[in-house]
């Protein structure tokens, strides 16, 4: 998802909190204006008072909050109707409306609140939809501008690709640019489209055969785009689908992974938090290994190593150094570490036990006694929560491999870097750098088709224990 879209998308949040509390207060003075008074006198004042009430109003939305989180008004659909999100606003506000009458009714309220809760129910659908209104408004104006467009292609030559493009080319508001037209999605088009790499291709031929499909498939998960077609074009290739219309047209959309929208913002927040807690609980380690490298081999504590991250972007991974100066490679060293670097390659075809892209030397002797020690605990990795903290990394995700080690990928594997790689993962608690690559992407891709929060702290929960096992340490 574009940041265009991911930022409007939590602004609702925000938005929503913001106006209901607007609300709340616009019922409380309307209760208090003369014109009411007049006809309706307060009895209870003293539980009234303004000092009470604002608290309970900032309760009372975050509650609101919760029941608009259930009725699905925040979900991430770009093309979803703002009239179908209006009428979600409606019942969701009535839904909190009945929770609260009832409460007031089981509690018996000693003051004066049917009104204010019936004022605050209108004035909260009122205000929210208003929000959405502007949300809806300003990211229009915005696209017609130029702003938040989704550069898409369209494959496809019949009545409904041509319908499609002629609307979203007329309606520039829908937030999409046509970059491409094309009959067919075949070896030809592949290399056209990947001089300049779209955000969305749209596949509007429902006669598009099984090469063409899967071949359209691998180019969106190589280059990490989304891929939208006709309905009863693949009913069965991916477990998260959502439908929509784009023109009054049916389209699913093939998501590679859940980790969008809020998804990604449920994510990046539980890393932030859970990197900044184990950074306090394992810093004795931190410093008992940063005294153990200095004593033994000196500076520099860190070692940084260059990795491919989310969308194939290089970034450095930090980590305890754990092999002696002379033979370390990498950037850091200047000229010294890229000759090792032609070294290690010898190395590696003499002594690498794995097969595929990845490799792993067995008996390394450019590795220190404490080197092997940090390696065998894990420790050597600690650093890495700097990397997370940064948003180069995530607590749970795929092992982040060398650029070296990518170009070897085959197209089906670079789906792995469709989301951050990670400290841990689903193949490292399953058998840690024992696992053949070919395993090891399955898992990794099978935990991005199927990520939820929960499979996460699993996993973090049981890394320690893998660890303790000695299985698959180096």
């Amino acid at each position: 998802m574009k940041r265009f879209e991911l930022f409007f998308t939590f602004l609702k949040l925000p938005l929503d909190y913001f106006m209901l509390i607007l609300a709340g207060f616009t019922a409380y003075f309307l209760r208090f204006s003369d014109f009411i008074t007049k006809f309706r006198p307060i009895i209870f004042e003293q539980n009234l008072t303004l000092d009470k009430y604002w608290i309970l109003v900032l309760i009372v939305a975050a509650f609101w909050i919760l029941i608009f989180i259930f009725a699905g008004l925040y979900h991430t659909n770009p093309n979803q109707k703002l009239l179908k999100d209006l009428g979600k606003i409606f019942f969701a506000c009535s839904a909190s409306f009945a929770a609260i009458t009832i409460y007031v009714f089981f509690t018996m309220q000693k003051f004066d609140s049917r009104f204010l809760v019936l004022t605050a129910f209108i004035f909260a659908i009122i205000y929210v939809s208003f929000g959405r209104i502007i949300i809806k408004i300003t990211k229009t104006l915005l696209r017609k501008n130029g702003f938040g467009l989704r550069n898409t292609v369209i494959i496809g030559d019949n009545k409904i690709s041509k319908e499609i493009k002629q609307n979203l080319e007329n309606k520039r508001g829908l937030g999409y640019k046509i970059v491409g037209f094309y009959k067919n999605f075949n070896a030809k088009t592949e290399q056209q489209l990947s001089k300049n790499i779209p955000d969305e291709i749209i596949i509007a031929d429902t006669k598009t055969n099984e090469e063409e499909a899967m071949l359209a498939i691998d180019f969106a998960n190589e280059h990490h785009i989304t891929l939208k077609y006709s309905a009863d074009l693949f009913s069965t290739v991916s477990a998260n689908m959502t439908i929509s219309t784009i023109a009054g047209i049916p389209i699913i959309e093939l998501k590679r992974t859940k980790l969008g929208g809020w998804g990604s913002i449920l994510k990046r927040s539980f890393d932030i938090l859970g990197s900044v807690i184990l950074i306090i609980l394992f810093s004795p380690l931190y410093l008992f290994t940063t005294i153990g490298i200095l004593i033994e081999t000196g500076l520099p504590i860190i070692y940084k190593n260059k990795r491919v991250g989310q969308l194939g972007t290089n970034f450095f991974t930090l980590k305890f150094r754990s092999m002696r100066k002379e033979f370390s490679t990498g950037e850091q060293f200047g000229q010294a570490g890229k000759l090792q670097e032609e070294k290690e390659k010898e190395l590696i075809k003499k002594q690498s036990i794995k097969i595929g892209p990845v490799y792993k030397i067995k008996n390394d002797p450019r590795i220190t006694q404490l080197g092997h020690f940090i390696r065998r605990w894990s420790l050597d990795e600690l650093p890495q929560f700097i990397n997370v903290l940064k948003g180069e990394m995530s607590l749970v995700g795929p092992r982040p491999h060398q650029p070296r080690e990518v170009e070897k990928y085959e197209k089906k594997h670079r789906q792995i870097l469709t989301i951050k790689p990670g400290i841990t993962g689903l193949s490292q608690i399953s058998g840690r750098s024992n696992l053949a690559f070919s395993e090891e992407a399955k898992l990794d891709i099978f935990y991005i088709e199927n990520w939820n929060l929960l499979t996460d702290i699993i996993i973090l929960i049981k890394t320690p224990f893998i660890v303790l096992k000695k299985t698959g340490a180096i």
